[in-house]
C-alpha cells in the first residue's frame, strides 16, 4: 500500500515490538533497521526531528512516530485484521487501556531498576497494582480484544520479555502475584507475530545492566 515499508528501532525496544507485531499481524513486508541510539543515523534524526526516537516507520515519503499512533497508522493503512473494534466507545476502552500501560506499567517498571530501598518497593508496589487492574480489565477474555489479539494487547504484550528482569530486581514474582496476566502473557506467546517481536528475558536482563551503567544507576 503505497511504497516502501522501513523500521527503524532497537532490538530490545518494547516500543518497537509493538510495531514489529502490529505490522507481522497484518502480513506487510518491511525493512527492519537496526539503530544506534548512541549513535543516531542521520534518516532517524531527519525522520523523528521532534524526539528523535525510535520507534519510526517511514511508509513511502511519509514518516510516523510513537509506538502506539504507528500502530493505528498500520491498523488504518492495512484493512486486513482489524486490530482496534469497530464500534467508537471500545476503540476509545482500547485506547484508554493502552495509555495506561504507558503511564502505569511501564512507568512503574522503570522505576523499579533505576530505585533502592524504599522508592523501589514503592515502584514495585504500584507495578504489581497496575498488573491487577489489567487483569480485572481482562476479564474472563483470552485477550483484551476479545477473541483475538488486538490493539491493546500488542500495547502491553512487549512488556512481557521486560517482567523478568523487573522481577530480579524488585524481588518478586508477576506469575504469584498475578497470575492472568502471566496465562494471559503464555497465551499471546502462542501466536507467532509475538513470540518472534518478543526477546530472550535473560538477555534483556543483560542489556539493563549495561544502560544501568551508563546511567550511574548502582
Amino acid at each position: 500500500m503505497g511504497g516502501e515499508v522501513i523500521l527503524l528501532d532497537v532490538w530490545a525496544s518494547p516500543f518497537g515490538m509493538r510495531v514489529r507485531i502490529a505490522l507481522a499481524e497484518k502480513g506487510v513486508k518491511y525493512e527492519y533497521r537496526e539503530e544506534d541510539l548512541d549513535n543516531k543515523s542521520e534518516l532517524l534524526l531527519k525522520s523523528n526531528p521532534v524526539h528523535k526516537k525510535i520507534p519510526v516507520l517511514i511508509h513511502g515519503d511519509k514518516c510516523v512516530s510513537e509506538s502506539l499512533i504507528i500502530v493505528e497508522y498500520v491498523d488504518e493503512v492495512w484493512k486486513n485484521s482489524p486490530l482496534l473494534p469497530k464500534d467508537p466507545y471500545e476503540r476509545a476502552v482500547a485506547r484508554f487501556w493502552a495509555d495506561f500501560v504507558d503511564k502505569k506499567v511501564y512507568e512503574s517498571g522503570t522505576r523499579i531498576w533505576k530505585h533502592k530501598g524504599e522508592a523501589r518497593a514503592e515502584a514495585v508496589k504500584d507495578f504489581i497494582e497496575s498488573l491487577k487492574v489489567l487483569e480485572s480489565g481482562l476479564g474472563d477474555e483470552p485477550f483484551f480484544g476479545g477473541e483475538k489479539l488486538g490493539f491493546m494487547d500488542i500495547a502491553l504484550v512487549p512488556f512481557v520479555c521486560w517482567f523478568h528482569a523487573y522481577e530480579v530486581h524488585g524481588g518478586f514474582s508477576v506469575a504469584a502475584e498475578c497470575p492472568k496476566i502471566d496465562a494471559w502473557g503464555k497465551r499471546c506467546m502462542e501466536k507467532e507475530s509475538v513470540s518472534k517481536a518478543l526477546q530472550d528475558p535473560e538477555k534483556i536482563l543483560v542489556l539493563l545492566e549495561v544502560i544501568k551503567k551508563k546511567f550511574g544507576v548502582e
